[in-house]
């Protein structure tokens, strides 16, 4: 919708991992550095940390991207909360490996015959395990074993973890000494900084064919950073509300206001949903029901009304904000029929 209106040639602040629009800032730069130096030595595991929002999916693309793809064959491998030997069955799957027999010896060994004979073949393999901090430890120690592997005394299996700050704890506990010795680099993902942050919004709209349309006042990266704390995920959010909010409002200047009237309806949407959760949280069971005192009763009560309000208000900003994108689209067609009519 606003990418027509400010003449991008795409999306600059989707959430999806587009490699195109890796921003290489300190922070990544130093990932990938660790990354590749942990290739380097074509063994163990690589630990890369980082909060939700940091950009440890996007890195990973971006580090498959230009990997050498004729020495080394590549598993990705998204986690959730799966045992030991599900973990097998999905990293073999990861690597093509195809497998009809379901008991755990069988698998396994299938799996091993089928990663020596990559490795006859001059490939080693690596897994990344995105979302690692989901693995329970049975299911790390299964991955620390097939690392072990070797022929002719070189490592052929690696493993990749890729997750949020609980996979440190896990890895780093009492019981992990073995996976421990295992780890041969780490990397911790921090936020950007507020110049970065800056670097990092102009970055993308660049890679969109951006031409200085909308402008931006300098004052609007110091309140986007604020807000989001320098997390990319919350900047390409905000972004993204923000430039559809100067296309509602036909903005060719986007400024401090504007940010933070974008700020103040995003607050007030996390507000809603925080309402409604802590209230579906506060009712009691319908049996318990007659039992809530009437004070309680009077502020639940009181807080619904509030949330309906609150509900109604916003709905009533959308209608107005819909209704002025269809009569700017209108208008649009409008010019565009005009013109055409005109040359012909």
């Amino acid at each position: 919708m606003y990418d027509g209106f400010y003449n991008l040639t795409q999306k600059p602040f989707q959430l999806s991992a587009d490699p195109d629009f890796f921003f290489q800032s300190s922070v990544h730069k130093r990932a990938l550095a660790y990354m590749h130096y942990g290739l380097t030595q074509g063994e163990g595991f690589v630990l890369v940390i980082g909060s939700p929002g940091t950009g440890k999916t996007m890195l990973v693309k971006s580090l498959i991207k230009n990997l050498n793809k004729e020495k080394l064959l590549i598993g990705v491998m998204m986690t959730s909360q799966v045992g030991p030997e599900d973990t097998l069955r999905m990293a073999a799957s990861t690597f093509g490996f195809s497998f009809s027999l379901t008991d755990k010896a069988s698998l396994l060994s299938g799996f091993e015959k089928f990663i020596a004979e990559k490795a006859r073949e001059g490939r080693r393999l690596l897994l990344i395990v995105d979302e690692a901090q989901n693995l329970p430890k049975q299911s790390l120690e299964e991955l620390r074993m097939l690392t072990n592997l070797d022929v002719n005394g070189n490592p052929v299996f690696q493993v990749f973890l890729v997750g949020q700050t609980e996979l440190k704890r896990t890895i780093y506990s009492a019981d992990m000494e073995q996976l421990k010795q295992r780890i041969v680099s780490t990397f911790q993902l921090d936020p950007l900084d507020l110049e970065e942050t800056k670097e990092y919004i102009l970055f993308r709209l660049q890679t969109a064919g951006w031409t200085g349309t909308p402008e931006f006042t300098p004052s609007v990266f110091e309140v986007i950073h604020e807000f989001s704390g320098g997390i990319p995920r919350r900047i390409n959010s905000l972004c993204d509300r923000l430039l559809l909010f100067g296309y509602l409002e036909e903005l060719k200047l986007l400024d401090e206001q504007a940010v933070t009237k974008v700020i103040v309806e995003v607050k007030e949407e996390m507000l809603l949903e925080a309402a409604d959760e802590e209230y579906e949280n506060s009712m009691p069971p319908l049996h318990r029901f007659s039992g809530v005192d009437s004070e309680s009763l009077e502020h639940r009560i009181a807080r619904l009304e509030d949330v309906v309000t609150n509900l109604r208000n916003s709905l009533n900003k959308e209608k107005a904000l819909l209704r002025k994108a269809i009569l700017l689209q209108l208008d649009m067609d409008a010019v565009y029929s005009d013109t055409t009519t005109s040359l012909d």
